[in-house]
C-alpha cells in the first residue's frame, strides 16, 4: 500500500506542477475561465500538499531560468553547482526570497501568473505544510509493512523540490539533443512518464511556447495529451500550436527569447 501511495503521489504532484505551475503560471500556454483556474489551483495545492509551490514565485524563477539558462545568473544551472543538493539549496534560497518578496525579479518577468491570496496564505504557511506531513506520517504508521517503506517518507515531504532538481539537473546534463540551443538543455528520456514530459528540456528550451514538450514521433509527453483532452472538453483554450517557437506569456516574451 505504501509504495502505491508514494507512486501515486509522485505522479500526481509532478503532473500538476507541469500542468499548472509550469505550462500555465510560467508560460501561459493556455487560458481558462476564472472558476476553472481556481479549481485547478486548489487541486494543485491539495495534491502537492507539504511541497506546494507558489505559482508566482515558480513563474518568476522559471522565467529567469529561461532567460539566463546555464549561465551564472541561472537560478538552477547544474554547470555552476558541484552536485544536485547544492543546486537545490541555491534554488530554494532564491525561491524563498521571491515568495516572501525579500528578493525582486526584473520587471520584464513580472505578470501573467495566477494570484489567489487566500490559497497563498493557507498553503504557503508552515502549519499547512506540517499538517500535510502529519497526514502522510499517519498513513505510513497505519499501512507501512516493511522498514524500507519509511525511507520513502522524507522524500514525500518535499516531492516538489525533488521533481525540480531531477528536471534541472538531468535535463541539462544527460541525454540527447534535437535542437541546437544556446544552452546545455537535453532530452533525458524518450518516454517521460517519470516527470510527465518535463525531461524533454531541449525540446522545451528550443520551443518555449509549445504546449507539447515532445518533438519526435517516439517521444511521449503525458501532460500534452491531458491538455488536448481538457481543450476538447472546452475547459482550457490552447494559446499556441504544438510546434510554435518563441516566448510564453506576453509579459515574459522578451525574457524567454533572451
Amino acid at each position: 500500500m505504501v509504495p502505491l501511495f508514494f507512486a501515486a503521489h509522485w505522479a500526481l504532484s509532478v503532473f500538476f506542477q507541469s500542468l499548472f505551475q509550469h505550462r500555465y503560471a510560467a508560460h501561459r500556454m493556455y487560458t481558462m475561465k476564472p472558476r476553472t483556474e481556481r479549481a485547478l489551483h486548489l487541486c494543485t495545492a491539495l495534491v502537492q500538499g507539504s511541497s506546494y509551490l507558489d505559482p508566482r514565485a515558480y513563474a518568476l524563477l522559471h522565467r529567469e531560468h529561461h532567460a539566463f539558462a546555464d549561465t551564472k545568473r541561472d537560478p538552477h544551472a547544474p554547470t555552476h553547482h558541484g552536485n544536485p543538493l547544492r543546486m537545490m539549496r541555491e534554488t530554494a534560497r532564491r525561491f524563498e526570497g521571491l515568495l516572501t518578496r525579500r528578493l525582486r525579479s526584473e520587471p520584464r518577468f513580472e505578470g501573467g501568473y495566477p494570484e489567489w491570496p487566500f490559497a497563498e496564505r493557507v498553503f504557503n504557511h508552515w502549519t499547512s505544510r506540517v499538517a500535510f506531513g502529519t497526514l502522510y506520517t499517519l498513513f505510513y504508521k497505519r499501512f507501512a509493512t516493511r522498514r524500507w517503506h519509511w525511507a520513502l517518507l522524507p522524500a514525500q515531504f518535499v516531492l516538489g523540490p525533488i521533481h525540480g532538481a531531477i528536471v534541472n539537473w538531468c535535463g541539462h546534463r544527460y541525454g540527447y539533443r534535437n535542437f541546437g540551443t544556446r544552452d546545455e538543455s537535453r532530452n533525458t528520456l524518450p518516454f517521460d512518464v517519470l516527470c510527465m514530459g518535463e525531461l524533454f528540456q531541449n525540446n522545451h528550451h528550443a520551443r518555449p511556447a509549445s504546449p507539447n514538450f515532445a518533438s519526435r514521433r517516439f517521444e511521449l509527453d503525458p501532460v500534452w495529451h491531458a491538455l488536448r483532452l481538457l481543450s476538447r472538453l472546452k475547459l482550457v483554450r490552447l494559446q499556441s500550436s504544438p510546434t510554435s517557437r518563441g516566448g510564453s506569456a506576453p509579459e515574459a516574451t522578451s525574457a524567454l527569447a533572451a
